[in-house]
C-alpha cells in the first residue's frame, strides 16, 4: 500500500507528458497552497511538476506549520523561537509527502524543496533530513531551525544537497543578520548552501530572484537527470 500523507495539496502538472522532476512547495505564515499558484507559470520549466502543500494548522484564514515560542516581533535582532514538537509534526508530515511521491514513482533524487518564510524553515529541515538526498532545496526569505543540531541530526548525504537561500536586507519580519550567521553556520558544517541577498523586504523579488531560483532548479536537475538544462527542458 502506498503512503497516504496527511496534509492537502494542489497539483500543478507540467506542460510536457511524463516529466520527470518535481517541486514541493511550502508557504509561509497565514498563507496556503493557492497563495503560490502564480509560481509554476513565473517559472516557466515545462518538464516540471509541482505539488503546492497545504501546512497543517489553521491560522487566521489561512495556514501555520509551527507555533511560537516566543511572540514574532518584527525588527528583532534574533531569529523568531518556535515550537520543537510543532516542526517535529511538520517535518514527519512533510516526510509522508515526498514517501508517497516515492512511492508513486518518482525518486527521491529527482525532488525538490521551495520554501517561503515558515515554509523556508520547513524546506530546509524536512529537505535536508529527508532519509534519501533531494535533488536540492530552496529556502526564501527564511530562516534555520537549530541549524547545530540539524548538522548533528541530518543523514548521510545531506551535505551533498545543493542548496539555496535568499534573503531581503530589508526585512523587518525575518532580520537578515541572524540567518546570515546561520547560513555560515550550515557551510563551515559542511553544507552546499549558497546564499544570495536581495534589497528587498519580506517577499520575493521579482524577475530577478525567480531567475536565480529558475537557473538553480536548473542546474539541480540536470545533476539528478545526468543531463543539460536548457531554455525551456532538460535535453541530452
Amino acid at each position: 500500500m502506498n503512503p497516504t500523507s496527511p496534509l492537502s495539496s494542489e497539483t500543478v502538472p507540467a506542460r510536457e507528458p511524463g516529466a520527470p522532476a518535481l517541486l514541493v512547495v511550502l508557504h509561509g505564515l497565514g498563507d496556503s497552497a493557492t497563495g503560490w499558484s502564480w509560481l509554476p507559470g513565473e517559472l516557466d520549466l515545462p518538464w516540471l511538476r509541482y505539488r503546492l502543500v497545504n501546512a497543517p494548522d489553521e491560522y487566521y484564514g489561512g495556514r501555520s506549520w509551527f507555533g511560537f515560542t516566543r511572540p514574532l516581533v518584527p525588527g528583532t535582532a534574533s531569529a523568531p523561537a518556535v515550537s520543537d514538537a510543532d516542526v517535529r509534526r511538520s517535518r514527519e508530515m512533510l516526510h509522508a509527502v515526498l514517501a508517497e511521491e516515492v512511492a508513486g514513482g518518482t525518486p527521491a533524487g529527482r525532488i525538490s524543496v521551495l520554501g517561503f518564510s515558515q515554509g523556508c524553515l520547513m524546506a530546509l529541515d524536512a529537505g535536508l533530513r529527508h532519509p534519501e538526498p533531494l535533488a536540492g532545496v530552496v529556502g526564501i526569505s527564511g530562516w534555520v531551525h537549530e541549524p547545530d543540531r540539524l548538522a548533528a541530526e541530518v543523514p548521510s548525504g545531506a551535505r551533498e544537497v545543493p542548496v539555496l537561500m535568499t534573503h531581503g536586507t530589508w526585512d523587518e519580519v525575518v532580520p537578515i543578520d541572524p540567518v546570515r550567521v546561520q547560513a555560515g553556520r550550515l557551510r563551515e558544517a559542511g553544507f552546499d548552501v549558497a546564499w544570495t541577498e536581495f534589497e528587498k523586504e519580506h517577499t520575493v523579488a521579482g524577475r530577478a530572484e525567480l531567475q536565480l531560483i529558475r537557473a538553480f532548479l536548473g542546474n539541480v536537475f540536470w545533476q539528478a537527470l545526468g543531463r543539460r538544462s536548457g531554455s525551456t527542458a532538460p535535453g541530452p
